[in-house]
This record gives structure tokens, sequence and C-alpha cells, in this order.
């Protein structure tokens, strides 16, 4: 388990740009993370899984800020 799992850290990611036009794989990644419309704003655990996810999409979202579960 990875130390940022440990301390429950989460990543605030906003999608900044459309879908439309790229791959299906990149749209279900999209809505595996559960965004769709520009400016939506989903809260996920700081894990290799979800950074993996952004890692694939980064040119249609931005990772906010990081912060620490209370």
């Amino acid at each position: 388990m990875s130390e940022a799992t440990k301390t429950g850290a989460r990543l605030r990611v906003r999608q900044v740009r459309s879908g439309i036009g790229f791959s299906y794989d990149q749209k279900a990644t999209l809505g595996a993370l559960g965004l769709g419309r520009i400016n939506r704003v989903r809260t996920h655990p700081d894990n290799p899984q979800v950074r993996g996810m952004i890692g694939k999409i980064p040119h249609l979202v931005v990772v906010e800020s990081t912060e620490e579960a209370k």
C-alpha cells in the first residue's frame, strides 16, 4: 500500500476539455472518473489506478489540488 493511500490523500480532478473527437477509450476513462462535462470536478483517492487514468487523458483534465482526508 502506498504512503498516500495510508494517509488518505485525495486528488481533485477537473475536466477542462471535451472528449468529443477523442478515442472511445479516452471517453470511457472520463466516464470512469465520473467526468463528462467541462468544469465538472470529482475527488478521488490518490492511488496508482487513479493516477494511471489521469495519465491517459492529461490533455482533457487538470488535477486541481491534493488534499488530506479528514
